[in-house]
């Protein structure tokens, strides 16, 4: 989807205070292809910037951070929930943008028990150094501050594709083309909610692009989590067994919920389940586009087999872990 507009006039200028990282990266390179004059300001630890834009190397944690930056924006890109980053951005440079765009999260709602909740649903209480949904409702209320009618909020779920450094999604599609016996969660009640990176970067630009101003959840069409596991299965030619086993079951034998060692990623308490149901029709509205969750299970799964199916991932059971599992839940 990239090159979706045709662009007339003066170049446009994006900052992106970021650009290094996945989604950065993935913004900044959007953004380039819209032949945009593209500017990102990071330390650049992360990684690079794509081909096309130009990285300004400045630690925004340091008084002067911003003085390499000239002239104005049309569309300024922050991807912090440091308040102190965030606020110092905007003292610099709010008054030299036309549009802002603060990517969020739905980590910012208090409740995850709703489904189908919108963006009007009740957040946590703001907290600057808080957990990572209180800081970006801190983040996101100074940032309204400053900028008000000019400024998009853009509330990603779950994020996946190519290049996904969690490892939260791209462990399934992996695990399964290994084939064998798999553990997995029971499947009742529960979803799959994600929105492909591209996706995402694609929406961002474009609604900077038309200057689009509001609160937007930028998360995926619902997908039973029965019906992910079919399709994850058909694209990755799975062959085996999958032995789903019960909250209580998981639980017992230490196997932790949604991400990081020794989990089975995506996986919930049902009393969270709606975490993976919240609405996207203010997306939708908004002219945001989603492929097919098959689409984007296929991105991944070649993107695995290019990283290396048996490297360390920072989500998931090992293979050992999930052969001791097994072995014990069999018996």
């Amino acid at each position: 989807m990239s090159g979706f507009f045709v662009l007339a006039g003066p170049m446009r200028r994006i900052l992106i205070l970021g650009g290094t990282g996945w989604l950065g990266q993935e913004i900044a390179r959007e953004a380039v292809a819209t032949r945009a004059e593209v500017v990102c300001l990071a330390r650049g630890i992360s990684g690079a910037v794509p081909e096309g834009a130009v990285l300004i190397r400045a630690d925004r944690g340091i008084p002067g951070a911003y003085d390499q930056l000239d002239g104005d924006w049309d569309d300024v890109i922050e991807l912090s929930h440091d308040l102190e980053l965030v606020e110092s951005a905007l003292e610099a440079l709010a008054v030299r943008a036309r549009h802002w765009t603060l990517v969020s999260t739905v980590s910012v709602y208090a409740r995850n028990d709703e489904q189908d909740a919108d963006e009007s649903a009740e957040l946590v209480e703001p907290l600057a150094g808080g957990d990572y949904g209180a800081a970006k409702v801190a983040a996101e209320g100074a940032t309204a501050r400053w900028t008000s009618d000019r400024l998009l909020i853009v509330r990603p779920g779950l994020i996946a594709g190519p290049g996904d450094p969690s490892d939260r999604f791209g462990y399934w599609p992996a695990r399964l083309a290994r084939g064998g016996n798999v553990l997995a969660p029971t499947t009742a009640g529960r979803s799959v909610q994600v929105i492909d990176v591209t996706d995402l970067a694609h929406f961002i630009v474009q609604a900077g692009h038309n200057q689009f101003a509001g609160t937007v959840n930028a998360v995926g069409d619902q997908h039973p989590m029965e019906s992910f596991f079919t399709t994850v299965a058909d694209v990755a030619g799975f062959d085996g067994d999958i032995h789903h086993a019960d909250d209580e079951w998981l639980g017992e034998h230490d196997v932790k919920f949604w991400a990081g060692p020794r989990s089975l990623p995506l996986w919930l308490p049902l009393s969270d389940a709606a975490f993976a149901g919240r609405s996207n029709a203010a997306f939708r509205a908004a002219g945001g586009v989603l492929r097919s969750l098959r689409d984007t299970v296929s991105r991944t799964l070649q993107d695995e087999i290019a990283r290396g199916m048996d490297r360390q991932r920072r989500s998931g059971l090992t293979p050992h872990e999930e052969s001791d599992l097994l072995a014990e839940h069999d018996r």
